[in-house]
């Protein structure tokens, strides 16, 4: 099949050398051109501009907020102005349910296909094909791209043909993500400054109660203090926090878990916390200990 892909940051970058290993034919874009070179040495074409990677069956966008999405989409030449008829734009950022729908609605209105598909996994299960796939769209246009999901995922849910769902699904996650981390970082500021060792802590709580990958993941980043380099950094989880109080007053649903991980995230960057991962949330407790 033939693939555009735009924006090859941590996650496109990986997602996009998948596509060209299960033979894909793919052309990449993006606004730092050194970022594509590495792709194009392993075979993908390069794009000039976004319209130049919408020659395609299909495009991805993996771009880092609603901003960057409409710029890419909506711009002179950009997306929707250059893409077939009939063809599909994949939007795999994590963006806001209002903007998902606004974009289903105008690629509908110029004879394109629209599927909301954002990932779960960190920039290293993009690497190994690993990510997990939340798709929502036309069922004809998820059929359709399915081969493109299997390339760079391990399981794709298909939520609804309404491409925001899936959106919702991936906000609602990544608000979880976050209510762990700081519930890691509280417990562990506890057991620390009693003195008790945090990996062996680590231990005994993903061996009985808490098993998830998440909890082992951001435990050892917490209990190692590794927040740099930045899997996600810690602006992108301010920015899904938001989004996710943004979808939740929309249907109005209080969620005052995530005003209080709002003003968490405010205060790591507050502190200069803007380079780092933001798992960084999980050292906040410690520091307010007085330990960290």
């Amino acid at each position: 099949m033939k693939v555009g892909f735009i924006g090859l940051g941590h996650m496109g970058s990986g997602m996009a050398a998948n596509l060209l290993k299960a033979g894909h034919e793919v052309t990449v874009y993006n606004r730092t051109r050194a970022k594509a070179e590495a792709l194009v040495a392993k075979g993908a074409k390069l794009a000039a501009t976004p319209a130049d990677a919408c020659k395609a069956d299909t495009v991805f966008s993996m771009l880092a907020d609603d901003k960057a999405v409409e710029g890419i989409v909506f711009e002179d030449n950009g997306v929707l102005a250059s893409l077939g008829k009939g063809a599909i734009h994949i939007s795999s950022s994590t963006i806001s349910a209002a903007l998902s729908k606004r974009l289903a609605d105008a690629h509908a209105r110029s004879g394109q296909r629209y599927v909301a598909a954002p990932v779960f996994g960190r920039p290293e299960a993009a690497e190994a094909a690993k990510l997990f796939v939340v798709a929502a769209g036309p069922a004809d246009a998820v059929k359709d791209i399915s081969p493109l999901f299997d390339a760079v995922g391990q399981k794709t849910f298909v939520v609804s043909e309404q491409p925001e769902a899936a959106n919702i699904v991936k906000l609602s996650g990544n608000f979880l993500i976050a209510a762990v981390i700081e519930s890691l970082g509280e417990a562990m500021a506890l057991i620390g400054k009693a003195g008790i060792d945090k990996h062996l802590y680590l231990d005994i709580l993903t061996s009985t109660l808490f098993g998830a990958p998440v909890y082992k993941t951001y435990g050892n980043l917490i209990a190692d203090a590794k927040f740099t380099p930045a899997g996600f950094a810690a602006p992108l989880g301010l920015k899904d926090v938001r989004l996710a109080l943004a979808a939740g007053e929309d249907l109005r649903v209080p969620l005052p878990l995530a005003s209080l991980l709002r003003d968490r995230f405010l205060t790591l960057l507050a502190k200069g916390g803007d380079q780092l991962d933001w798992s960084a949330v999980g050292s906040l407790a410690a520091k307010d200990a007085g330990s960290g």
